[in-house]
């Protein structure tokens, strides 16, 4: 179906606001996720195939959202992970040197609603005062009682383990089998371009689910063990703590990201809590607390860690690296006797910035050190 003859649709929120525009695809409507909104400007390939958008209908803030297409290259899995998309204009040309198709094509394939022609700057206001909230795309004017059935069905993010949804169900290997140094990632939604980045750094990567336990992954011998990002609320992936102790207790270099983050915290006795409206975007800043220096950095995460910039509370052997200089929120944290660190923020982010990239450096130096 041509976008320019696209039926109506609109974004019916859980509070009763209604927002109207054109819709680009009817095959898998109603479509009912939590809404949330990102503030990136590019990358949007990379945002709708990020595993920890899982269950979630993004609103772009960027005003124009398709105007250089897609490509075979820039996906962060196998597949568009987001519920439902809401933009201001939807491009229906694209025009740049590896694109191999259209933002609209790749989407209506995959079954994914883009509604278009959306005041998405009263959108996001609307999320950033009341919070982020469940919603349902629809086709027509108003929502029927199909659509609001499945509003009232869809579950909150609260207390959802999305992360063994999105996790491969096997063991993989990445990177050039004859790399020497050995890093085991667990994935609760890995995105790809963290392998290429450990690809880089002459690393062979064994990808394991988000289940497997800590005895399975010492017997893989690794160098170093990576503790992806990922969806859903960290506190309902209970499986996961004792394996990362027991790992960091056989000293073994342990990093993690996003999800990762709010693993190690919950690990070490910290608490976690959802934010408002979450941070997503390109454009955050963090200070890293030793240097005082200040990153901005690529953030995709509805949850964080408790506390502040002087302590962790529960969780003594931690100590906070970074903090969000916007709300004060813990960014970052370290164990302060065994080689364990995280960062809540992206330093893969594929589209940048690439300020934080240094970290996975840092994380090299430490299974160096450990080997």
């Amino acid at each position: 179906m041509s976008i320019l003859r696209a039926p109506k649709g609109f974004l019916l929120l859980e509070d009763g606001t209604l927002f109207h525009g054109h819709i680009s695809t009817t095959q898998s409507v109603p479509a009912v996720a939590e809404v949330v909104f990102t503030t990136n400007m590019s990358g949007y390939q990379e945002v709708f195939t990020d595993p920890s958008y899982r269950a979630q209908i993004v609103v772009m803030t960027s005003p124009m959202i398709g105007n250089y297409g897609v490509n075979a290259e820039d996906p962060e899995s196998t597949r568009a992970q987001v519920s439902g998309v809401v933009v201001r204009e939807l491009s229906t040309t694209y025009s740049n040197w590896r694109a191999g198709g259209g933002l609209a094509g790749y989407m209506a394939k995959a079954e994914i609603p883009i509604l278009y022609d959306v005041d998405t700057r009263r959108l996001t206001r609307h999320l950033r005062t009341v919070g982020v909230m469940r919603g349902v795309i629809g086709s027509g004017d108003a929502p029927d009682a199909a659509a609001k059935a499945a509003l009232d069905s869809c579950p909150s993010m609260s207390g959802l383990d999305l992360a063994s949804l999105v996790t491969t169900s096997k063991a993989y290997s990445w990177g050039k089998p004859t790399a020497q140094t050995h890093i085991v990632a667990y994935d609760y939604g890995i995105k790809h371009n963290i392998l290429r980045l450990f690809e880089d750094r002459d690393c062979r990567i064994t990808v394991v689910p988000s289940t497997a336990t800590s005895k399975e992954v010492l017997a893989l011998k690794p160098d170093g063990v990576f503790l992806s990002n990922g969806p859903g609320d960290p506190e309902a992936v209970t499986y996961a703590m004792q394996n990362i102790r027991d790992i960091a207790n056989a000293k073994v270099p342990v990093f993690g990201i996003c999800l990762g983050n709010q693993l190690i915290g919950l690990t070490y006795g910290a608490t976690t809590f959802k934010l408002p409206y979450g941070h997503r975007g390109g454009n955050h800043p963090v200070k890293e607390l030793s240097s005082g220096k200040v990153l901005i950095t690529s953030q995709n995460h509805g949850f964080a860690v408790k506390g502040s910039e002087g302590e962790i509370p529960g969780a003594p052997d931690l100590q906070v690296t970074h903090v969000n200089l916007n709300d004060g929120s813990i960014e970052g944290l370290r164990h302060k006797r065994l080689p364990v660190f995280a960062v809540q923020f992206h330093p893969e982010a594929a589209p940048g910035p690439h300020d934080a990239r240094g970290l996975f450096d840092e994380f090299m130096q430490a299974v160096e050190a450990g080997s």
